[in-house]
């Protein structure tokens, strides 16, 4: 495990972009995506930039439920504002959040994985340390599914929805197990209020009660850490 300690998230931006940079250079064409404000400084230097993904696949990590890809919260309609109107893939794979039958929409996902296997992904940190959706007491085999969300995430997510029957309470999420299939993760965490979860991932026993302690277990992971985040590690 490699850990890069940044200034800030500009900076962790310049260092993400190159891991990216490094895994095309490298032979990389399958990219797994992730969502939020996190990776945003990194997607930005991509596309400030000269990398050339036309000839990749993307598959992003999760969407919400109930929402159209069109939809301006959907994390379809967030990849293409801050990713793909700038860097087109050749073929790029968001969970169907509107899909008439879900269950047959997370078999179809587990399909786009297994056919797709993801050279490098990215992920954020949640403050509990899940990744993904998925939250503690996940299992680590888990694949594809359904995630209720919990009260706290759709009490934060009604402030970008202008009536509150319109905020999703669940979301289809990729699998721990499907993560830690990618042959290189890059994992990403500003702020003090990420600092337990980012002690807990590196330096707390593997468990399930902390999903992104698994990570410990991966052969080639790269940590993108402001000094906030990074404060209360020790080793």
């Amino acid at each position: 495990m490699k850990i890069i300690k940044v200034q800030d998230n500009l900076a962790g931006g310049q260092a993400g972009y190159q891991v990216f940079a490094d895994a095309l250079a490298s032979g990389a064409d399958t990219f797994g995506l992730a969502t939020g404000s996190t990776p945003i400084s990194i997607y930005d230097a991509i596309a400030a930039s000269d990398l050339d993904f036309s000839q990749a696949t993307s598959v992003n990590l999760d969407e919400y439920v109930g929402l159209a890809a069109d939809h301006d919260q959907s994390y379809h309609y967030f990849m293409q504002k801050h990713f793909f109107d700038a860097k087109p893939f050749a073929q790029s794979f968001v969970p169907a959040g509107d899909a008439q039958d879900i269950s047959a929409e997370l078999t179809h996902y587990d399909e786009v994985i297994a056919t797709h296997p993801v050279d490098l992904q990215i992920l954020g940190l949640g403050q509990n340390a899940h990744i993904g959706f998925n939250e503690p007491g996940t299992s680590f085999t888990s694949q594809t599914h359904l995630v209720d969300l919990t009260p706290s995430t759709i009490a934060a997510n009604a402030r970008f929805f202008a009536d509150a029957a319109e905020v999703p309470t669940q979301a289809i999420t990729m699998g721990i197990s499907q993560i830690m299939a990618a042959k290189q993760i890059l994992m990403v965490a500003y702020g003090a209020n990420k600092a337990h979860a980012v002690k807990a991932m590196l330096e707390g026993p593997v468990s399930e009660d902390v999903p992104a302690s698994i990570l410990q277990q991966h052969a080639n992971v790269v940590v993108i850490l402001d000094e906030a985040a990074a404060s209360l590690l020790t080793k």
